[in-house]
């Protein structure tokens, strides 16, 4: 093996663009993101170990079945690099021992990933976009387009040169005393509290009954569901479609037609 032979920044953020716009080109059901891993590693393969043995039991070593978020799941990816590194310089680290983090936290850090990233920050986003998109504003679908793919890219690209520095120890410092946990609470708070502003004021629906009482008009929407919350209605049909997904009996394209379809025939005969 090679002696003293160093990574310098641009391998490893070679080795990154080459993940993160390659992650799932060749993604299959027999490896998963396996291709994808192999592929980020080669040029790290090919600068550390000087001869084609060598090389080719390096890309077999990343050939095997690997799945896991393609953002936060970059420590992974860093930290194997860093153990790589560590090996072409003589230190006793075994094939098992780099298939070991990568099999063993692909599945955490796909789960914190995937909850930080699907759960919060492209609901959330994508939200934001849409109001200001409905106003006519460009910063809305700019903010889509633009600025999620950024944010995503920030994300596995700390995460990744974290990896890196830390090594085999990114990942259980990562996860030590739930620092992550709470990142992704308070996140999901702040997702939930920009989800109910949006509600009040681009969720739109009334009820346009209205009968006498005696020689009283009584507005139903006006004397009663707005005397009692402003924008009562709006968040009741969020809560029931909300309610509907999560029972999993309706798929998201089902409630929106059974939603088509109430307020078309409640548009008919006087109800909204």
């Amino acid at each position: 093996m090679a002696a003293n032979v160093k990574l310098d920044k641009k391998d490893i953020q070679r080795s990154f663009w080459l993940w993160q716009f390659f992650s799932h080109a060749n993604y299959n059901y027999e490896r998963m993101q396996g291709g994808a891993f192999a592929m980020c590693m080669a040029p790290i393969i090919a600068k550390l170990y000087p001869n084609k043995e060598e090389k080719v039991a390096g890309l077999q070593r990343h050939l095997t079945f690997f799945n896991t978020n393609p953002n936060v799941g970059t420590v992974i990816h860093g930290a194997v690099l860093s153990m790589e590194e560590e090996r072409a310089n003589g230190a006793d680290i075994s094939d098992e021992a780099i298939n070991a983090v990568k099999t063993g936290m692909m599945g955490p850090l796909a789960g914190i990933g995937d909850a930080l990233d699907q759960g919060v920050i492209i609901p959330l986003l994508v939200a934001l976009g849409i109001s200001f998109g409905r106003t006519g504003n460009l910063f809305g679908p700019l903010l889509v387009l633009i600025g999620l793919p950024i944010i995503l890219m920030a994300i596995a690209y700390s995460c990744w040169m974290k990896g890196y520095q830390l090594g085999s120890r990114a990942i259980t410092d990562m996860l030590a005393g739930g620092r992550m946990k709470q990142i992704i609470g308070a996140a999901g708070i702040l997702g939930c509290t920009v989800m109910g502003g949006l509600v009040a004021t681009s969720v739109s629906f009334q009820t346009a009954i209205a009968f006498n009482i005696g020689e009283q008009e009584f507005n139903l929407q006006s004397q009663l569901f707005d005397a009692i919350m402003p924008g009562l209605l709006p968040l009741a049909v969020t809560l029931g479609v909300y309610a509907l997904l999560r029972k999993e009996k309706f798929n998201a394209t089902q409630i929106l037609l059974g939603m088509v379809v109430i307020g078309f025939a409640g548009g008919m005969i006087g109800i909204f």
